[in-house]
């Protein structure tokens, strides 16, 4: 058996875990930022899992100065400090490391490639195969024979290993020695290395490749014609001092001895005690097994696909691998549980204590309440049993049989507790239980607690699963659901499975743990100063996505059918398009491929980009940009789009059919955006695409219940906008939309200096992409992208839209220092976004929070906003007793099931209470529209 040693390089696996995550951070039930942690220990687990080392070792850095700081004072000096959540996870990541019984080398004086390099080549002369894990391109100079880079996974890819031969492909060199000789020449940008001015990579390979080392070419720089001979002239010192600085130190005075290095088992009770620190649910299971001690929380919500499955972005991708993004879950030990926490849990199974049980309820102003069923699909479930209770550790679960005729029997008797308008119902999760109530006629009539919804305002991107809560604010530990069902999987059984004694305690619990959560969070409701979004909007909202949800919307199952078959036909077409323009037929899926035939054989960009594993970019933006210089491009986009269009929607909304009602009932989550907006998913109604012609042919397969209705869509118009202008008080867009102008052509009129009669359509065009984007802390540069104009056009749009928008400037401004003093920004209603990093040395983690503290209050007020519409226009049409319903609500547009009889008579209220929901100081205006399908009525 092989020796193989693996050297970590532990800066640059951190930095690189971190930033993987930072659109998506795993925060902690305490708001703790574990990117770094988690990255990190991911990766090591998946090196450990896949490549069997026999001996390991991790490098780190210290804060001592080396030699390079001596000969060169700026060296590294460019760097930007460290995110304090980097800083904060070095002791951590040490302690994991230890836990993992891996040794650590660091030593003053010198960096870990240093150690590293030595180590490496000590270990080598010893026969050992010596893998340098890190995505660092200054490793290149080391590798030998048996000495390789093992650079970690990215990007969805896998890891990549580069001995001598692909390294001297990399940099078309002929020995690994010359790496140092092109690291002198260009500089490295990231440690402040300066090289030669003016002197870029390809520069920089072109003169290796003609006079073989840097020492030669600055000794014939008289030779070099033109401006490049001065250049190099001119640059010879730090050429030189370039080169020694990129230079890695062989002869670190440390030795391996390979007893010291051996890999051996962990140390489960050290990886215990930082793994529940840090919530590593997931983690703590896949490596100490199933008997960690850990309290389950749910996945923080990331991008979803159309059944609402997590679908990682490439920065991302990274702790894919690790269930980073697909089960992020967490791990709390909490010290009392079921077993040494006294209660009493009552078995309500007979008439007789049916009747005590309603009894008791009937008199008490609280009630907390949850159901059992045999699955969690609200809308095609069985009621197993319900669980109540009025005061803490006491409870009562009341048993429901498979028979529904009795099941019916019994929730009639609890009618009347349900029915209670003078009760405060407590729940988690609440819309859940009471979709599942109304499939059984029964109605929870009085106002709401919801526990989830009050953790949601306190802290919006925390994660909220009942048993974390539990653990986080009672210290207490509750019965899993696998201990009872088993673990998900087609092994999996149901409530129904369970003998009662078990389900008695696990569902009381519930029910007692709920109610205890309600004490906690009611106080904190109060000093976060939420009390108004939380009382008046999100459990009030409940009643209505639970009707919502309740009623669904009907498919139109020929319609995607031939949609289906059309699209079939399409693609084909698009893919041989690109084969007979490419000239060659090759696996148009494969982003590899494709990569080969645009840049290699077609030659469309000599600069193209390549990604971290070496193959060519081949992403919609690199795409989009090339679409002018080959038609080939838009035939790549087409049979990308209608492809997606066919497997992701058209292909899958048959299979979300709910069997009882032949329509599909979407799931509103609540809790998620910490914007406050509602996402969905089976379907997700969010990313069903409306920019495209085919994208939006979806929506027509939306149709109304039967001949007698047509789909109402009303939407909000600009709204954004208008909470900007409202709130900033910009006396130029608030005119704009009391005189009822076009915003955008308004502001294109502005920002180019014409008459509003002179705006183009281009000229508007551009103000919309500055309108909107100014929101979300767009540049020059960004801007330049989207709209394929020069960077100087970009910024005199730019400075011009602040110029004559004075007050949105400040606004945004005003917003950053706010955030900044007192750590959060809110809503117009009062709804508040933590920002933990607001004041964050580091400017790139500063930026994102600074980004968040400008477009959250309006994003935030505009989803307050649409929620207050939907309570008060649910009540209106109660109150009518309509026959219409609101089925649908997406970003800033609701659908209605509106029947003919009554369409007329509900426009004008829809209208009206869509624009008296909050009222601004400027007008707000919703369109609407009617039609056969989705697609016409909007």
């Amino acid at each position: 058996m092989s020796k193989k040693l693996f050297l970590l390089d532990a800066m640059a696996l951190i930095y690189r875990a971190y930033y993987a995550l930072i659109r998506s951070p795993r925060l902690t039930s305490k708001g703790r930022n574990t990117n770094a942690q988690f990255g990190f220990t991911s990766t090591l687990l998946d090196l450990l899992n896949k490549e069997k080392p026999t001996h390991i070792a991790v490098a780190f850095d210290t804060h001592a100065p080396t030699e390079r700081h001596t000969d060169f004072a700026d060296y590294k000096a460019n760097r930007e400090e460290a995110p304090e959540d980097i800083i904060s996870s070095i002791p951590d990541i040490k302690r994991i490391i230890e836990g993992f019984n891996i040794p650590v080398l660091e030593l003053d004086g010198y960096e870990a490639d240093d150690i590293i390099g030595t180590v490496a080549w000590q270990a080598a002369a010893q026969g050992y195969e010596v893998y340098m894990v890190t995505p660092d391109k200054d490793y290149g100079q080391l590798v030998k024979d048996n000495i390789f880079i093992w650079k970690p996974p990215a990007l969805g890819n896998k890891e990549e290993i580069l001995g001598p031969k692909e390294v001297c492909e990399r940099w078309q060199i002929k020995d690994v020695s010359q790496v140092i000789d092109i690291l002198g020449l260009m500089g490295d940008a990231v440690d402040n290395i300066p090289g030669i001015p003016g002197v870029g990579e390809k520069t920089a390979m072109k003169l290796l490749a003609e006079w073989g080392s840097l020492e030669n070419i600055l000794a014939n720089a008289d030779k070099i014609p033109g401006k490049m001979g001065e250049k190099i002239k001119a640059g010879t010192e730090s050429a030189i001092l370039s080169k020694k600085l990129a230079t890695i130190i062989t002869n670190v005075p440390v030795d391996f001895h390979e007893e010291n290095f051996c890999c051996t088992e962990v140390n489960k009770e050290a990886l215990t005690e930082i793994f529940a620190e840090l919530e590593f649910k997931t983690l703590g299971k896949r490596i100490l097994g199933d008997g960690f001690n850990a309290i389950g929380g749910e996945a923080k919500p990331v991008q979803q696909d159309l059944f609402g499955n997590a679908t990682a972005s490439p920065a991302e991708s990274l702790a894919a691998s690790a269930e980073a993004i697909e089960s992020v879950a967490v791990g709390l030990v909490a010290d009392k549980n079921i077993d040494n926490t006294p209660h009493t849990y009552h078995l309500a199974d007979t008439p007789e204590k049916h009747a005590e049980l309603i009894a008791v309820l009937m008199k008490e102003p609280e009630i907390s309440f949850d159901t059992e069923t045999t699955g969690t699909d609200a809308n095609a479930v069985e009621i197993v049993g319900m669980s109540f209770a009025v005061k803490p550790g006491e409870a009562w679960y009341v048993p429901l049989p498979p028979d529904q005729f009795v099941v019916k029997e019994v929730l009639e008797k609890f009618r009347q507790v349900f029915e209670r308008e003078d009760a405060l119902f407590i729940g988690q999760n609440t819309k859940y239980d009471m979709i599942v109530l109304k499939w059984y006629g029964i109605e929870v009539k009085g106002k709401l607690f919801d526990t989830m919804l009050a953790h949601y305002l306190i802290e919006p991107e925390g994660r909220r699963s009942m048993d974390l809560l539990s653990a986080q604010y009672l210290q207490y530990a509750p019965v899993s659901i696998e201990t009872l069902i088993g673990k998900k999987g087609k092994g999996q059984g149901t409530m129904r499975d369970v003998e009662i004694e078990k389900i008695k305690e696990y569902a009381a619990e519930d029910a007692d743990i709920t109610l205890q959560l309600k004490s906690k969070f009611k106080p904190l409701v109060t000093e976060k100063e939420v009390e108004k979004v939380f009382y008046e909007v999100e459990n009030p909202l409940v009643k209505v996505l639970t009707d919502m949800e309740y009623e669904g919307i009907a498919i139109d199952m020929k319609a995607l059918a031939d949609y289906s078959k059309e699209l079939e036909t399409d693609i084909r077409k698009s893919e041989e398009s690109v084969y007979q323009q490419a000239g060659v037929r090759f696996n148009l899926a494969s982003p590899k491929q494709l990569g080969e035939v645009l840049f290699d054989k077609l030659q469309l960009d000599p600069k193209a980009k390549k990604t971290r594993t070496g193959q060519y970019a081949t992403g919609e933006d690199v795409l989009t940009k090339l679409a002018s210089k080959h038609p080939i491009v838009d035939s790549i986009l087409a049979f990308r789009e209608l492809s997606k269009l066919k497997s992701t929607y058209v292909d899958a909304l048959p299979l979300m059919l709910n069997p009882r009602t032949n329509r599909v009932h979407t799931s509103f989550n609540q809790a998620v955006a910490v914007t406050g907006r509602l996402s969905s998913n089976n379907p997700n109604l969010q990313n069903i695409p409306i920019r495209t012609e085919r994208g939006r042919e979806v929506r027509k397969a939306f149709v109304p219940k039967s001949e007698e209705y047509t789909l109402l869509s009303a939407d909000y118009s600009q709204i954004e906008l208008r909470i900007i202008a409202a709130i900033s008080e910009d006396a130029n867009m608030m005119e704009a939309f009391r005189s009822g102008l076009d915003i955008h052509t308004a502001t294109a009129a502005k920002v180019y200096g014409v008459d509003i009669a002179d705006v183009s359509s281009d000229m508007r065009r551009n103000a919309k992409s500055v309108n909107f984007g100014i929101i979300y802390g767009v540049s020059a540069f960004g801007l330049s992208e989207n709209l394929g104009i020069a960077r100087g056009e970009a910024k005199m749009l730019i400075d011009n839209y602040f110029a004559q928008y004075p007050n949105i400037k400040k606004y945004m401004e005003d917003q950053v220092k706010f955030a900044q003093k007192t750590g959060y920004v809110q809503t117009l209603l009062g709804r508040k976004r933590w920002l933990k990093d607001i004041n964050s040395s580091n400017a790139v983690v500063r930026g994102f929070a600074e980004r968040n503290a400008i477009n959250m209050p309006i994003q935030g007020t505009a989803a307050d906003m649409i929620k207050l519409a939907m309570i008060s226009l649910h009540k209106t049409f109660r109150d009518h007793n309509f026959k219409s319903k609101m089925i649908l609500q997406v970003h800033d547009e609701l659908v209605f099931d509106a029947h003919l009889d009554e369409v007329e008579i509900i426009k004008p209220l829809i209208i009206e209470g869509m624009r008296n929901a909050m009222p601004l100081a400027v007008p707000v205006e919703a369109e609407i529209g009617t039609g056969k399908n989705w697609l016409e009525a909007h």
